[in-house]
């Protein structure tokens, strides 16, 4: 099993972000991932840590597949490629109607369609095929105008092109198309949730999991022998997940919950925070969620989870490392690293 961890900063000091990562690649995580919402795009950072970084994969984790045409998607993903050596990976997602509809103005009805002709589309133009592709979504050329069908003038490469979802529908896209999965609201006790889904795409494609890399967020490393002072920090972030990221209507990180055997919960802490009762919602965040989710408490609990992840056939453990300062969270962060090498 393997490490990741994220790009970027949440208060914009780059340069930190960039001090943390070399720290992280110098201790031996593998893979660093920046995110994609309504602030900060995905792929810009990934050629600042290029610069910055010499062996630790990089990735979009995730472009939103509905902001950009497949082209353009394809074209940064052959820039990323080449300017980190091929040590690059493009993770697209759906996002969700909030975002895809609010921010970009683009309906998010057939977002699975989309995804799938977007990953086609773009691996003709990075394997530097003529792309000339008729879809429900997409047509290339455009019919009746002056376009013609192009393939590109840089060097082709093979781009690794991982999918963020949670939905059974486009978890089985991920099983028929893709190279590998970047999951999150993920407890490995209920793997099964989102891998049977995954396995029956791969099958349509004469595939199986092991053709599939699972890459998955185990949450926050936070060492303490008092676990019950650890749980209140992280129920906040779950409860954001439960009641935030998306309406009443579509909340797939709340379904994905729903699930793993907490539909009461997730109903109630999404009915609190859409009523602006934050706090309410945040302290009905079950503590057990908050430690099947997470990396903290003692070494002992911390090691039980990294073994229940390797258990579940995850490959490959996102975390991110609690901590005030930079030597903090590098402390945490190798004590996990550590610990995933021994167990093989």
């Amino acid at each position: 099993m393997k490490v990741a961890v994220g790009i970027g900063p949440g208060n914009e000091d780059w340069e930190g972000a960039a001090a943390f990562l070399q720290e992280a690649e110098r201790i031996g995580v593998d893979y660093a991932w920046s995110a994609e919402t309504w602030g900060h795009d995905a792929a810009t950072p990934v050629a600042y840590m290029a610069a910055k970084t010499s062996r630790i994969t990089l990735g979009t984790g995730i472009i939103q597949a509905a902001a950009r045409t497949p082209a353009n998607i394809g074209m940064i993903a052959l820039s990323l490629a080449s300017m980190t050596h091929d040590r690059f990976i493009l993770g697209l997602g759906a996002s969700g109607p909030q975002v895809v509809e609010g921010w970009h103005g683009v309906p998010f009805r057939g977002a699975i369609q989309r995804l799938r002709e977007t990953m086609e589309i773009v691996r003709m133009v990075t394997q530097g095929e003529r792309v000339s592709y008729q879809g429900k979504i997409y047509t290339l050329p455009r019919p009746g105008g002056e376009g013609k069908a192009l393939k590109t003038n840089a060097r082709p490469r093979k781009v690794p092109i991982y999918l963020a979802n949670l939905s059974p529908k486009s978890l089985e896209l991920t099983g028929e198309l893709a190279d590998g999965w970047i999951g999150t609201s993920f407890i490995p006790e209920h793997a099964d949730i989102f891998f049977e889904h995954i396995a029956k795409g791969a099958a349509k494609a004469g595939r199986t999991l092991a053709d599939i890399t699972m890459q998955v967020s185990a949450g926050v490393i936070d060492f303490s022998d008092d676990v019950e002072k650890l749980i209140p920090q992280r129920k906040p972030g779950l409860a954001f997940s439960l009641g935030a990221m998306g309406s009443r209507q579509h909340n797939f990180y709340n379904d994905a919950y729903k699930r793993a055997g907490y539909a009461d919960e997730a109903v109630a802490v999404q009915t609190l925070w859409l009523d602006g009762k934050r706090d309410e919602a945040t302290a009905l965040v079950p503590d057990e969620m908050v430690l099947l989710t997470n990396l903290i408490g003692t070494e002992a609990m911390v090691r039980d989870r990294i073994r229940a992840h390797k258990a579940a056939g995850v490959d490959t453990i996102s975390v991110a490392p609690a901590g005030h300062t930079l030597a903090e969270r590098i402390e945490n962060l190798g004590r996990v690293v550590e610990m995933v090498k021994a167990e093989g």
